[in-house]
């Protein structure tokens, strides 16, 4: 990357979205295409009209291809999927190719086809190995399928990420000790952990607002908190953002590309760019995602330029998610604007409520901070603004 274009600016991430699904759970927000299967192929020749409007290949270090579950297709579909992104995305050396997958529509035909195209990190959504939890998630696997899985994943994917939810209505602490235990058992390089949360619109939230289901308090939600952060610490893995964990040499390198607020292209339905300095988001719809590019019509539907200032406090936002925090040095050349001309006087006042820590250098959410980085969050952009 030369000097005049920065990582901040020019990306070289991206992210593919594939909406297809077998069932739309409760919690889920995400653009997600249920008993559209026939829509397929047609979204297919859409998101390849998408990609070609690079005009020429664009290398990238990494690729996420998210969902949905871009694994529900199947065997031709998928591969013409990975095709046309590897004609359009090369993947740079010493890549980090991820997709997202469920336990329930895998088998080693499909991880064999991965791997051949240059997949090698994979996001598994275990969410829980409680029965009664996966229920409540209204998730379509069993337990017994992760391990099962993981069986013939490693030979041709070793970099795997398990994926759980806390904070589930009904959910106990010790079911909550005891998903964890049963992960890190599976030997993992990589854990998610996310707390859940009602988007509204989502079934869950509807559900919660009828009192067909309770949502935990805040101090429940805290001792899960809290129990996953001295769990997985123990047992040496990294807690290098507020909701994931890695082994040494294996945090994710594409999602740490939003965290640092850096560039990153967004295919598909729903997907999000940030492209020279302008945010854009598709249509969320993928009737209409299709309609438009089959058109020639563009699918994005909300474009936003921020201005200099704005984009500085943007970015307190999502590198504060970082166990790294945010480097003072780094952020002027990023933004152009010192971090403490911004928000020097409520740094002090964070760091004498144990909220945050300040070398100096850098500034970092305390173990205290973790357990209300929202509200630290807003109390830095608040004071910016």
């Amino acid at each position: 990357m030369s000097a005049d274009r920065p990582a901040w600016l020019v990306p070289n991430a991206a992210y593919v979205h594939v909406p297809f699904c077998a069932h739309h759970c409760g919690y889920c927000d995400f653009a997600v295409a249920v008993g559209q299967d026939e829509r397929i192929d047609a979204y297919l020749d859409a998101l390849e009209i998408e990609l070609s409007g690079l005009n020429e290949p664009q290398p990238m270090q990494t690729v996420f291809f998210g969902g949905g579950t871009p694994t529900y297709l199947s065997h031709r579909p998928l591969e013409r999927l990975l095709r046309m992104v590897r004609q359009w995305l090369p993947l740079l050396p010493d890549h980090e190719f991820s997709a997202e997958a469920n336990p329930s529509y895998l088998d080693e035909a499909k991880i064999a086809l991965l791997a051949e195209f240059g997949v090698n990190r994979l996001s598994l959504g275990v969410q829980s190995f409680e029965p009664g939890v996966l229920k409540v998630l209204e998730r379509d696997h069993h337990p017994e399928d992760v391990p099962r899985v993981l069986e013939f994943i490693r030979p041709r994917i070793a970099n795997v990420s398990l994926d759980l939810i806390f904070g589930v209505p009904g959910q106990t602490l010790d079911q909550w000790r005891g998903d964890l235990a049963r992960a890190l058992a599976l030997q993992p390089v990589h854990l998610a952990t996310y707390g859940l949360t009602y988007e509204k619109g989502t079934r869950l939230w509807k559900q919660r607002e009828r009192g067909q289901v309770t949502a935990l308090d805040e101090d429940t939600e805290y001792q899960f908190y809290t129990h996953a952060m001295d769990a997985l610490e123990a047992a040496g893995v990294e807690h290098y953002e507020i909701s994931n964990f890695a082994r040494p040499g294996y945090r994710c390198r594409h999602n740490q590309v939003y965290w640092a607020n850096h560039a990153y292209h967004g295919f598909g339905v729903g997907a999000a760019r940030y492209v020279e300095g302008v945010r854009e988001l598709n249509t969320r719809d993928v009737r209409t995602y299709i309609q438009r590019l089959l058109a020639e019509k563009s699918p994005t539907f909300q474009s936003e330029r921020l201005e200099p200032r704005e984009r500085a406090i943007e970015t307190i936002a999502v590198q504060l998610r970082r166990a790294d925090g945010i480097n003072r040095a780094s952020f002027f050349a990023q933004t152009g604007f010192a971090l403490d001309e911004l928000v020097a006087p409520k740094i002090a006042e964070l760091v004498a409520h144990e909220l945050l820590l300040d070398d100096g250098n850098a500034i970092a959410l305390t173990r205290r901070g973790k357990c209300v980085a929202d509200g630290v969050v807003q109390a830095l952009m608040g004071f910016a603004q």
